[in-house]
């Protein structure tokens, strides 16, 4: 029986949903051992910086999955695909939940990095298949609204279990969770044939094209600043400001607040004017971080810098996206994986890099070492993005 048109839009906006809740699943997943980091190194006797480690394998292996997964379920139907890898996901993050020891936990990371690739690659461009032309924007904006959501709520989200309950817990609900998604997807996608296959030797190209590289290349610095610095931010709060172990997750639910409004305030004037939007992010990025060792030595100022942090970088993800999109209109698939790989190889850079500064000078140090990025990020939008 044919399906009437209210029940058939119904379904198309579910399936939208359920694919903006895979994007959240896949990005908290990415996320979670951000809050939890003292929990787990302490629990699998490893230091902070080592278990930094859980954040850095999965954005590495993220972003070359992403354009190889790409390639290699080409003619695969795309409901299949996002199913698998929602069912890859729920694995992973079970395996985490179990992990006996930190190679475990590392192996289940690779996992993670492989469903958050090849989410990523795949939801992006599905709005225009799943409702009309006319819809298609604000199908869009939805499905990336999941990964706007879990930047800046999935890591309290998950540290406030972590300090209720258990670390593996957190891992363990968002199991459930990404198991939840691909049954959804199962129940609500509709059948979704390959389209066409991506040429890569086609995607190297797009470096000529000057503002995409500033976009990048702002993206690069930005996003590793940031997360040099976010990822050991729950150290830095117990070591500079003194913060309480129960304080921690209400000032990164706070932190999460914040960056909602930021997202909003950041996607009003995005696309009117990316580069304007970019440099008073900056501004106020960098001012928070460089500000937390010094300015954040009580409770009150370290809540105050960590608001401002959060207003600030809830806007990071809409406004470098529409700045990569704006700079290349008519290749739009391959720029988006180009920040997609990006955008994954900053967060495990900057893991990486804070990890080695909290263990080889001060934890307090990951904060100069990201402000200093984000100054460097503002100055190359300064310097090079006036260019048409």
């Amino acid at each position: 029986m044919a399906r009437s048109p209210l029940s058939a839009r119904l379904r198309a906006w579910l399936a939208v949903i359920a694919v903006a809740v895979g994007t959240f699943s896949v990005v908290t997943t990415e996320m979670l051992p951000v809050g939890l980091l003292t929990s787990i190194g302490s629990a699998l006797r490893v230091s902070d910086g080592t278990a930094g480690l859980a954040m850095t394998v999965p954005g590495l292996v993220a972003a070359l999955a992403a354009p190889l997964l790409t390639v290699t379920v080409g003619r695969y139907d795309r409901r299949l695909v996002l199913c698998g890898l929602m069912g890859l996901l729920a694995v992973a993050n079970l395996l985490s939940a179990l992990a006996p020891g930190f190679a475990v936990l590392l192996f289940a990371r690779v996992l993670v990095g492989v469903s958050i690739g090849g989410v990523w690659s795949i939801a992006g461009g599905l709005a225009v298949r799943l409702v009309p032309e006319r819809s298609a924007g604000h199908a869009t904006t939805l499905i990336f609204s999941g990964i706007a959501v879990a930047s800046v709520l999935g890591v309290p989200i998950g540290t406030l279990i972590g300090d209720l309950v258990h670390w593996r817990v957190a891992f363990a609900a968002i199991a459930a969770l990404s198991l939840a998604v691909a049954a959804a997807m199962a129940v609500t996608l509709p059948p979704l044939p390959a389209t066409g296959t991506i040429r890569l030797r086609e995607v190297p190209g797009l470096f000529r094209n000057v503002r995409l590289r500033t976009g990048l290349i702002t993206t690069l610095l930005l996003v590793t600043g940031h997360f040099g610095a976010y990822t050991y931010v729950r150290p830095v709060l117990e070591d500079v400001a003194g913060v309480g172990t129960g304080l921690i997750s209400t000032l990164l639910l706070a932190y999460g607040v914040a960056g909602i409004a930021g997202n909003f305030l950041a996607g009003a004037t995005a696309h009117r004017d990316p580069r304007r939007t970019l440099m008073v992010i900056f501004t106020l990025l960098a001012a928070a971080e460089l500000l937390v060792p010094v300015a954040g030595a009580t409770t009150a100022g370290a809540a105050v810098l960590l608001l401002v942090w959060g207003l600030a970088y809830g806007g990071v993800s809409v406004t470098c996206q529409t700045w990569v999109l704006h700079a290349a209109p008519d290749a739009r698939e391959a720029a988006s994986a180009l920040f997609v790989g990006v955008f994954n190889v900053a967060i495990s850079l900057g893991a990486l890099l804070g990890g080695r500064a909290a263990d080889g000078i001060a934890v307090p140090s990951v904060m100069w070492f990201g402000g200093a990025l984000v100054v460097l990020a503002l100055a190359n939008v300064a310097v090079f993005g006036r260019r048409r």
